[in-house]
């Protein structure tokens, strides 16, 4: 069992640009399924949410499907699509002594299949979008005084914000902070286009 200082070529978080120049484009979708089930849950929870009450009266049953359907979403993403679509997992222990610590593991690039561009942007790209979204139905549940609504929406926000914050500690290690990355990620946006105005110069 590895802990994952998970700073890989492998896989595109933010640097998928200098990813792309560093190895040849790899654009097949080599996990299919798990690319489909990855967007299958967590865009039918956002549908069903949006759409229930058209198609149902009952607030029970949207309850019970929204939930259900968040629930396989955090199963399948924790345990199977990151894994196979861009080779990360995170999950928490208890040691012997009651302890509870959290593990973060990243695929190592070297004689590892690499994921495809095509999936990590899939995954990615799925990872943030939602959580984003129920985020702004917790905001919308409250300024349309739908408080009824507000339990599952918290439940959208933790089961997919706890899944994103995973796979971000095991892109970007386990010990270095989110802060740092954001940092240095747009310190080196910077530094990019200043060097290329100056090019242009």
């Amino acid at each position: 069992m590895l802990t994952g200082d998970a700073n890989d070529e492998d896989v595109s978080l933010f640097d998928a640009e200098e990813d792309a120049g560093k190895r040849s484009k790899k654009t097949s979708i080599k996990h299919p399924v798990a690319s489909f089930f990855h967007l299958l849950f967590r865009v039918s929870a956002v549908l069903v949410y949006l759409l229930c009450e058209i198609f149902s009266k009952s607030f029970i049953a949207c309850m019970v499907a929204i939930i259900l359907l968040l629930s396989c979403d955090f199963w399948t993403v924790k345990n199977i699509t990151g894994r196979l679509m861009v080779g990360l997992r995170w999950w928490n222990q208890v040691d012997d002594d009651g302890r509870s610590h959290w593990v973060f593991e990243s695929r190592k690039g070297t004689g590892k299949i690499q994921a495809s561009d095509s999936e990590s942007r899939i995954f990615w790209l799925g990872l943030i979008i939602c959580p984003v979204l129920w985020v702004i139905f917790a905001f919308s549940t409250l300024f349309s005084f739908k408080i009824k609504w507000l339990p599952i929406v918290i439940m959208g926000v933790v089961l997919q914000g706890a899944n994103l914050y995973g796979y971000v500690r095991c892109k970007v290690g386990s010990k270095t902070s989110l802060k740092n990355m954001a940092t240095n990620y747009f310190g080196r946006q910077f530094l990019k286009q200043t060097l290329s105005k100056e090019e242009e110069s």
